[in-house]
């Protein structure tokens, strides 16, 4: 009876000492993410131009709201928008941040275009409750450092879009950023993108559902096991694009994914463009060498999707229900969600780069 009264004891402690040890934020079972799509765009609709990351001139924004102006839309600039501190910040993060709920809290400020990335959106992390986002859903457009600014809003419960920023719609320099800026403007609309793809010999085949999260791999990394990590969620299409950084530094973050298990969540992975990125491992492509993380899992894989740092940039609806269908004969990506289907077949934009591009030489 002793050994047995010493084991339920034993237990007991054990059960105890469970019970108060404190749980790390972030770790424990992961739910979905569920989000909502803010209201789609109608003419007269004001639309905010903001600066939370670098720098961005007057004159990039007066551009960027003349060309709003001409979709009918009405251009709002930011109070703190020209402000510049140090080399490179878009004024301090109070100014910036003040920006930011500026327009998350004017009713008549149906959406959010952020002028350009850079660096320093983790700064405005711990000074804006997911609350607050939550409270005003409304798109906010971005990419490469604005990666964090929606998965912010992907853990409020909204929906934002990857696509091309202010600085973009602003000078249009090229045809592939032009079909870029016209499919923002249709998705704004309601026009939402069915995109069907070629085949790509590092895709893997397969076909899954998921909620899409993700973006600049070096800009979410940092955002694992925090309040605002949507990659870590569960049920997750899980988007990846970067720009100058090594193949090595990519497979370190990589790796990351893989040992803090948010590739073991993934129901499937899409690799977009890997701009200016020194190959200084030996691998024959930055997909090659990821391809071999990924495999192990049996999830598709889709390769080369035009989103990131080149010209053509297609835009993205983040903490959205997607499907992704990865064949032999090439590849669909649909999002499920409300709105009139827009088919998207990225080959053609393509040859028409190609096309402009041989009859600009011939001139």
């Amino acid at each position: 009876m002793s050994r047995i009264t010493s084991s339920i004891r034993i237990i007991i402690t054990i059960l105890c000492l469970i019970a108060l040890t404190p749980v790390v934020k972030g770790t424990g079972p992961k739910k979905p993410l569920k989000c909502v799509a803010p209201a789609y765009l109608k003419p007269g609709d004001k639309v905010a131009l903001i600066s939370p990351s670098y720098y961005c001139s007057m004159e990039t924004a007066f551009a960027a709201a003349d060309t709003l102006r001409s979709w009918g839309f009405e251009p709002v600039i930011g109070p703190n928008v020209g402000k510049q501190l140090l080399a490179h910040y878009a004024g301090t993060v109070g100014e910036r941040l003040a920006d930011l709920r500026w327009a998350l809290n004017d009713p008549d400020i149906k959406a959010i275009i952020c002028l350009r990335g850079g660096y320093s959106t983790l700064h405005l992390v711990e000074g804006l409750p997911l609350k607050e986002l939550a409270a005003s859903p409304k798109w906010l457009i971005g990419y490469s450092d604005i990666t964090t600014l929606l998965s912010m809003e992907a853990c409020a419960g909204v929906m934002g879009i990857h696509g091309v920023m202010a600085c973009n719609i602003a000078k249009q320099d090229s045809i592939s950023v032009q079909q870029s800026c016209t499919l923002l403007r249709n998705l704004l609309e309601g026009q939402v993108p069915r995109y069907e793809l070629p085949a790509h010999k590092e895709n893997i085949l397969g076909r899954a559902t998921g909620t899409l999260v993700g973006g600049n791999l070096a800009t979410f990394a940092p955002l694992l096991v925090t309040q605002v990590d949507a990659i870590g969620k569960a049920d997750v299409i899980l988007f990846v694009e970067e720009v100058e950084e090594t193949h090595h530094n990519i497979d370190r973050l990589f790796n990351m994914l893989k040992m803090s298990g948010v590739l073991a969540r993934c129901k499937g992975i899409i690799l977009g463009d890997f701009t200016d990125c020194e190959n200084d491992v030996g691998y024959e492509s930055v997909e090659a060498m990821l391809r071999e993380y990924i495999a192990p899992y049996n999830i598709p894989l889709l390769c080369g999707f035009p989103a990131g740092h080149e010209k053509l940039n297609l835009p993205l609806v983040m903490g959205a229900p997607v499907t992704l269908d990865v064949r032999a004969d090439g590849a669909t990506f649909t999002f499920e969600i409300p709105g009139e289907k827009q088919v998207v077949r990225t080959e053609e934009l393509h040859i028409l780069q190609m096309e402009t591009s041989e009859q600009n030489t011939d001139q």
